[in-house]
Order: C-alpha cells, then sequence, then structure tokens
C-alpha cells in the first residue's frame, strides 16, 4: 500500500519511476517473505510460521489477526511471481497516468495479499474489497475497446456477491455471539460454531456466492469472458493467474472449516458445478475466434477442475487443487502474455488472420506450444500433476463423476492443439515481417517456462509445504485423513 502511493506520487514528476518504485515494491515484498519462511520454518509441530494478532476494533470483537502457514506462503509466492511479470510486461504498455496505474496494481496486490493472510472474517472482508476497486479502475481507464461495460459488470458482480458473503460473516458473528456469548470475528474461534443445519447452509451459500462469482465457476461467469479480454494485460493477467485464486483459497480455508455439514450436503452439487464448468468451458474455448477470449475460456475450463477437488473433500483431491492454482496461474498467465504480445504485434486479436507465424517468431512458437502442452496437462508440467491429483480425489469419493470430468481432459487437448495449428501453424496469412521476443519478454517467458516445468517435474516441495494446511482443513472438516 505504501508503494502504490509513493508510485502514484512520483508519476507526477516522471513517467519512469512509479515502474521502478512498483518492480522494487514486489522484490522487497518477495525479500520480507523469504525472511520469514526461513526464520519460520515449516517444522510439522508448529501451526504457523509466523502469526500478529492485535486489538483493532475491541468493542466489536474485531482483531487485525494475520498468519501464515505453508498453503498462504505457497499464494504468496505466486502472488509476488505475477506481480512481477504484470509490472514487466506493461513496462513500456502504459506510457499515460503511469503512477495510477501503478498505484492501483499495486494496491490489487496489496488487497491480494491481505486476503490470503486475514485470519479476522471482518479483515478477510476488508481486503477483499480493496482488490475489487483498484481492478475496477484499471479496467475501466487502461482496458480495450468495451472496457467500460466490461468494469461495470465485473463491478456488479463482484459487488453483489461479496455484499452476500459480508451477510453470511455478519450472521456467523451473531450465531456464534448468541450461543457462547463471545462474539468475535475471529476465524479460528468461529470454527466448530454450533447453528441448526439450515441456518449453516444459508450461510454458507453466502461465502459460495462470492467466491464461485470470483472463480468464477458456471452459471455464474458471464462476467468472466468480458472482462479478462477487455482488462489491459497487466490487469488479465493478475485477474486470471492470482485474484480468482483468491476464491479457491477461500474455499479451502473458510467454506470447508466453517461449514462442515453443509459442505457434506452440498458436494454431489459441488462435483457437479465443477463438471459443468470442465466441458462447457473448453467447449466455449474451441468455439472462439478471439485468441484473448479463448484463453479466458479455457480458465472456466481449469476453474472446474479446482471446484470439483474441492468439494471431494480429501487429501489427494486438495493436494491437486492447490497445485492447479499455482499451476493454472502460471500456465494461463503465460497464455495471455502471449496473446497481448501477438494482439500488440498484429493489432488484431482474430485468430482466423493469423497462421503460420512460427517461421515469423519461432522463439514465440516455441514458448505457446510449452504452454499449450501444458494446458492440456501433458506429463512433466505442473498441470498434469494438478488435474491428475484431483482426478484420483475425486475417484476416492465418487466413481462416475470421476470417469465424467476425465472426459474433460480430452475436451482441453482440443482447444489447446486448436491455438497451435491456427496461430503458429498451418498457412501463413499475416502480413509483413514480425519482431520475435524482445530481451524483456524472453525474461518474463522465460521465468514462467523454469516456473511450469519445476512444478510439474519437482512438485515435492509444493506438496509438502501445503501438506500442514491440508490436514488442518481435514481435520476441521471432522473428516477421516487419508
Amino acid at each position: 500500500m505504501v508503494g502504490g502511493a509513493a508510485a502514484w506520487i512520483a508519476g507526477k514528476w516522471s513517467s519512469i519511476l512509479p515502474r521502478y518504485i512498483s518492480l522494487g515494491t514486489i522484490l522487497l515484498d518477495t525479500i520480507i517473505l523469504l525472511t520469514f519462511v526461513a526464520r519460520g520454518g515449516l517444522s510439522a509441530g508448529k501451526p504457523w510460521i509466523i502469526e500478529y494478532n492485535a486489538d483493532w476494533i475491541p468493542r466489536f470483537g474485531i482483531n487485525f489477526h494475520l498468519s501464515m502457514d505453508g498453503l498462504t506462503m505457497l499464494m504468496l509466492f505466486l502472488t509476488f511471481f505475477i506481480g512481477l511479470i504484470a509490472v514487466l510486461i506493461s513496462w513500456k504498455e502504459m506510457q499515460e497516468k503511469t503512477g495510477f496505474f501503478h498505484f492501483n496494481i499495486l494496491w490489487i496486490l496489496a488487497g491480494i495479499t491481505g486476503v490470503f493472510l486475514s485470519m479476522d472474517l471482518f479483515l478477510f472482508y476488508f481486503f477483499w474489497e480493496v482488490m475489487l476497486i483498484p481492478m475496477y479502475f484499471l479496467i475501466g481507464i487502461w482496458g480495450n475497446e468495451k472496457r467500460i461495460n466490461a468494469s461495470y459488470k465485473f463491478f456488479l458482480f463482484t459487488q453483489a456477491s461479496g455484499l452476500l458473503m459480508f451477510l453470511a460473516i455478519l450472521g456467523l458473528y451473531l450465531v456464534h455471539g448468541s450461543t457462547t456469548g463471545i462474539y468475535t470475528f475471529d476465524y479460528q474461534q468461529l470454527i466448530g460454531t454450533q447453528m441448526s443445519s439450515t441456518m449453516e447452509m444459508l450461510l454458507m451459500l453466502g461465502f459460495l456466492a462470492a467466491f464461485l462469482v470470483k472463480l468464477p465457476v458456471v452459471p455464474f461467469h458471464s462476467w468472466l469472458p468480458d472482462t479478462y479480454t477487455e482488462a489491459p494485460m497487466a490487469g488479465t493477467l493478475i485477474l486470471s493467474s492470482v485474484m480468482s485464486k483468491t476464491a479457491a483459497y477461500g474455499l479451502l480455508r473458510f467454506v470447508i472449516p466453517l461449514f462442515p455439514k453443509a459442505v457434506e450436503s452440498f458436494a454431489p452439487i459441488g462435483m457437479i458445478l465443477g463438471i459443468v464448468g470442465i466441458l462447457y468451458g473448453a467447449k466455449l474455448a474451441f468455439a472462439q475466434t478471439d485468441l484473448k477470449r479463448l484463453v479466458a475460456w479455457s480458465s472456466v475450463n481449469h476453474m472446474g477442475f479446482i471446484v470439483l477437488g474441492v468439494f471431494a473433500v480429501n487429501e489427494l483431491a486438495y493436494q491437486g487443487v492447490i497445485m492447479q492454482i499455482i499451476a493454472h496461474g502460471v500456465s494461463t498467465g503465460a497464455l495471455f502474455v502471449i496473446a497481448g504480445i501477438l494482439a500488440e504485434r498484429m493489432k488484431t486479436r482474430e485468430i482466423s488472420v493469423m497462421g503460420g507465424l512460427w517461421t515469423e517468431v519461432p522463439m514465440l512458437g516455441s514458448v505457446g506450444l510449452i504452454f499449450v502442452m501444458a494446458s492440456l496437462g501433458l506429463p512433466g508440467m505442473g498441470n498434469f500433476i494438478a488435474e491428475f491429483l484431483i482426478l484420483v480425489g475425486t475417484f476416492k469419493s465418487n466413481v462416475a463423476l470421476a470417469s465424467i470430468a476425465s472426459v474433460g481432459l480430452i475436451a482441453g487437448t482440443i482447444y489447446a492443439i486448436r491455438i497451435m495449428q491456427k496461430v503458429f501453424f498451418g498457412k501463413q496469412n499475416s502480413v509483413g515481417k514480425m519482431n520475435d521476443l524482445s530481451v524483456r519478454e524472453s525474461i518474463i517467458l522465460g521465468a514462467m517456462v523454469i516456473a511450469i516445468f519445476i512444478l510439474g517435474l519437482f512438485p515435492r516441495p509444493v506438496l509438502d509445504s501445503a501438506k500442514p494446511a491440508v490436514l488442518k482443513i481435514l481435520h476441521a472438516n471432522e473428516k477421516t485423513v487419508l
């Protein structure tokens, strides 16, 4: 937040200085995170790597309570990595109002960071709102032709669903207070609150409203294609790779432990919603003629796997969900970067005017091939590990639904291969010579290539870091840990 304010002020004197402030701020955040991890470690006996709890508004039981465990740590590493990519990819793209642009970027990242760290539900909702308003400005000011409609749609969907979550938070606060005499928003105290099954279901649906819209899940997805397509490249990258993951995190961290019986009752419906998203997202992705819109619909497909895994409610599925959060953030983020680079070079996103680009831009084509293969779940990359674990975990919960979900892998392969066929292979339709990747673009995409292969070839550090948090979630849910 301080870095964002500094970038905005610096923008009054220089258009370049805000970029360096943003880059330095995120690098400093990463160093701080590494310091906490190195000092606190991930020992099995410690519930949190680091924890901070202070009174904020004690009269209403509101604390400034932040905690970080292995799951939070992974989410923050993803946030800062994508944040760095977003700043670097927009280095030359943004030439006007750079101070305000980087203010919004950093405040979005601040809100996302707060969402991942908050252990007080009032504080969680505060940061949930902090990340939404700057994104509205980012889309509305620096987006593409239909940016105004896209920003309105994004704002209305997220604000309306967020309001339902806030009402559910207040409801949980009052229910806990009436049964225990202690009115608090503290997450750890609210776990295990005694309430009727009807009340538990209603409160859970309030949380689900915000999380299922933000992921998004069919049929609450209609804001996504327009928003992802019309947002500037940095905005699309943060939206798809990190902001949508706050909803997946919320499902794991809050919905499952706080409402175990309601989750058990809702699980079959949740898994069906996940399968619908997998198949519907793949179908619509294949039908697109706009490259950026195609990648946007592929996110609906991948988010379906996350929802499926969340409601499978077992350790393997949850490990797969966490891996999918990270792998999707890298692979789909890279595809959006590639789509943005092509749009900037060709002044169009229409797939029909592309074709045969491999001969013109072989480096970009090679990177595109890597991330297309990652998107369809090729072994050796992070997405394969994620989807394999989710499907195995789902198989343990429901064999029939796991079998149907497996068809989604084939559907994903079809739209992913179409990207390579229509954009980089076939007859060359482009006019004039195109420049291949610049040094800056090579560094960005090279880092993402390394990340997706590390996730696929060496997944154990991620799985080991997440395991204590997964076990805590399952234990809070009073389920048998596999």
